[in-house]
């Protein structure tokens, strides 16, 4: 491999490339959506319910598989081939942008010839940062997943099977690669990686064994059915547990500010009319997304907001207003702001913030998780034993 060396890591997991605007935003998209053989352009990736306690029977019902959920940022990963029939990639996120990877060292070699790469492929997974021993920290892309591998659509196999094709196509020979060049790493925009999963009642190994040991950040555990197919959208067998204190919802905020009559300070200096207070604590309501259509969103509550948060805010110098924010409950149920989701382009959907709520409602703790890990395993295992089960001829 011939590095070039002004190419290496990316600088940011938020934009880790080039956005594509225009005509080949669009371009791009049809293309996903016609090797995905969908109509819909919209963004193909799978999404999570979040975890209730009915979802404890559920594991003892169907075989599941359980990973950390990582702090970082999804993507789809798309390669594919240029203009010049040379290698390319594509980062997707879930606001459907695509994002160019413009590092050319990134190569994903065939199994049978280290030049040929891999195209017409979509693999599901998140870009994290990883902390080193040094201090430094250094991009990965973790895969959870792979729905089109050459061409070959591979939605409808069982995730094992999914996982299986991806790692003998594709990842082993990236490894091997790596092995025979290992100086390259350094070059690469990030280092791609299979996600482990645990088979589901590994509850003990994920919160003794796997979490305490995560060079990144984790905010939860992903329950994903190891029989159903790959679903885009909204997937009822892909289950999100958070601690109970970290179930979190996504809204839009709106602010509207309070309008003050002026002061004697004010008159003398020539203000008589009432004006908008914009330093003053505004109004800070919450919308939920509906779907597309006139009314695209319906208020949901009140955003509790402190003057101190207040100051804080004004501090960013940043638009505020009609942003989407991720906000969770306190122990007197209100809602509270943690964080902007400028990563998103809208508001958790009606049938989410609704499915969070029961999870609020219905909190599963990691004891409870441990509880239900025995009754798991002795259900997969009963499974197991009817499976193998010949029937004589």
């Amino acid at each position: 491999m011939e590095p070039t060396r002004t190419d290496g890591p990316i600088g940011s997991i938020d934009e880790p490339g080039i956005k594509a605007e225009g005509q080949l935003l669009h371009t791009m998209r049809r293309e996903v959506a016609d090797l995905l053989g969908r109509q819909q352009t919209s963004f193909p990736g799978a999404q999570p319910v979040s975890f209730a306690r009915q979802h404890l029977d559920e594991l003892t019902k169907q075989d599941y598989y359980v990973c950390e959920k990582s702090d970082g940022i999804r993507y789809l990963l798309y390669l594919t081939e240029d203009e010049n029939q040379g290698e390319a990639h594509y980062l997707i996120d879930r606001k459907n942008d695509y994002w160019y990877i413009t590092n050319k060292n990134l190569h994903f070699p065939r199994e049978t010839d280290v030049n040929a790469f891999h195209a017409a492929t979509l693999v599901d997974g998140e870009l994290v940062w990883d902390s080193l021993p040094n201090g430094e920290k250094e991009a990965r892309f973790l895969v959870f997943d792979c729905l089109v591998m050459d061409g070959n659509k591979l939605m409808d196999r069982s995730l094992d099977k999914r996982l299986a094709y991806f790692k003998e196509r594709l990842y082993t020979p990236y490894k091997k690669l790596f092995k025979e060049f290992p100086d390259e790493i350094q070059f690469q925009p990030f280092i791609v990686e299979m996600k482990p999963f645990q088979l589901g009642y590994g509850i003990e190994m994920m919160f003794k064994q796997i979490l305490p040991n995560l060079k990144h950040g984790n905010d939860g555990l992903i329950f994903t059915c190891r029989n159903t197919p790959y679903k885009h959208g909204t997937d009822p067998h892909i289950l999100k547990w958070k601690p109970p204190e970290e179930n979190t919802i996504d809204l839009r905020l709106k602010l509207s500010f309070p309008t003050v009559e002026p002061d004697e300070w004010e008159r003398r200096e020539g203000i008589t009319d009432p004006f908008v207070d914009y330093d003053g604590l505004p109004k800070a309501e919450l919308f939920v997304y509906r779907g597309d259509g006139p009314e695209k969103y319906d208020r949901f509550d009140h955003l509790y907001l402190t003057e101190e948060e207040w100051e804080t805010l004004k501090g960013l110098n940043d638009p505020l207003n009609d942003r989407i924010v991720e906000c969770n409950q306190d122990d007197q149920r209100r809602w509270r702001l943690l964080r902007f989701r400028d990563d998103k382009h809208e508001a958790n959907h009606k049938s989410t913030v609704a499915s969070v709520l029961e999870s609020i409602r219905d909190r599963v703790s990691v004891k409870d998780l441990y509880d239900a890990a025995g009754p798991i395993r002795d259900s997969w295992k009963a499974r197991q034993a009817r499976e193998n089960v010949r029937v004589p001829r």
